[in-house]
Parts: structure tokens; sequence; C-alpha cells
């Protein structure tokens, strides 16, 4: 029998906010789906919809174009 998932199912902070644009400027709620090295978390961990991840990710790389986020650190 297949085993069961041990951690609870992650649900899509945005879409529980009812944010319909995710603004690149907006650094401190973007953080959120970076890691330490600014790197930009993958959907299974930070537990994002599909919409709202590719929202993240062109918000992301606005803001890194715009010098507000490093692109990473060495």
């Amino acid at each position: 029998m297949a085993e069961r998932r041990k951690f609870k199912k992650r649900f899509c902070k945005y879409c529980e906010a009812k944010i319909d644009y995710i603004d690149y400027k907006d650094v401190a709620s973007l953080k959120y789906s970076l890691s330490e090295r600014y790197k930009i978390m993958p959907r299974r961990l930070t537990g994002n919809c599909k919409r709202h991840q590719d929202m993240v990710a062109v918000s992301i790389k606005q803001s890194r174009a715009a010098a507000l986020v490093p692109y990473t650190v060495t």
C-alpha cells in the first residue's frame, strides 16, 4: 500500500488573501518566495498555485532588473 503523506498540504497564501497582482516593488512580500541565496523557491515548497507562482517569478525578475533584489549571493 502506498505511503501516506507525512506533511500537511500547503495552500496558496496569495489566493487566501485574494491578491490579483504581485508588485515587484514590494520586496517584503517577495522575500517569502526567495531562498537564503535569493533564488526563487519552487511551488512544492511555497505552496503557491501556478498562477501566483508565475506572477511571483515575473515580479522577482523585474525587481532584480531594477536592482531591488540581488541576483545571487556567492
